[in-house]
């Protein structure tokens, strides 16, 4: 099956290699390789930019991926996906919920535990070429998730054992049912045919 979406920024693991018509970029197939020409689905490193940034090694040509992507999304249309409260929202002037950009683009909200995965994880999609009515359905998952996200050491572990914690890898995982919504969501854009029209 010819591809219709591009992601870019895949884990080495990633779900969507199991996906048709998926073309896929991770680590070794380099994101910065993609010629263009199909919506997004955009996982840029988010640790220089996410709450926790102040913990993370900052490595200036890695953060400047999070914009490439930004710029990205602005021309072939799809969704970019960052931590809630992300400061690439800042640093590219993109539309905070409830407002749009220049390029039509807006930013939606959503909880990863709505598509199955086991913590939370707020999260918020910078959306080109979809409009609100045209989004696939959005599951509501009511309640707590099981686990959490956290970096406190093991020593402070003792001060709430309420929730366990997520592994690393799972943190950095997308679940698979929100990645095939995300591969919709970039599927149902028009950006891309009215860029290279």
């Amino acid at each position: 099956m010819r591809p219709s979406v591009a992601v870019l920024f895949a884990r080495a693991d990633s779900v969507y290699k199991t996906l048709s018509g998926v073309d896929v970029f991770d680590a070794e197939r380099d994101a910065l390789t993609y010629p263009g020409g199909l919506p997004i689905v955009a996982h840029p490193p988010c640790r220089s930019w996410g709450r926790l940034r102040g913990l993370a090694t900052i490595i200036p040509a890695e953060k400047a991926l999070g914009c490439w992507a930004v710029e990205q999304v602005q021309q072939w249309g799809g969704v970019l996906e960052h931590p809630i409260y992300s400061t690439l929202w800042d640093v590219m002037e993109l539309p905070k919920p409830g407002s749009t950009d220049r390029f039509g683009g807006w930013t939606l909200p959503i909880h990863q535990f709505w598509w199955g995965h086991r913590a939370e994880k707020r999260t918020w999609l910078y959306i080109v070429g979809c409009r609100p009515q045209n989004l696939p359905p959005i599951p509501l998952v009511l309640g707590d998730a099981p686990c959490i996200i956290s970096t406190r050491s093991k020593r402070w572990k003792w001060i709430s054992p309420v929730r366990p914690e997520t592994k690393k890898s799972e943190r950095e995982s997308t679940p698979p049912e929100l990645a095939l919504w995300l591969v919709e969501l970039a599927r149902r854009t028009t950006r891309a045919l009215k860029v290279s029209a």
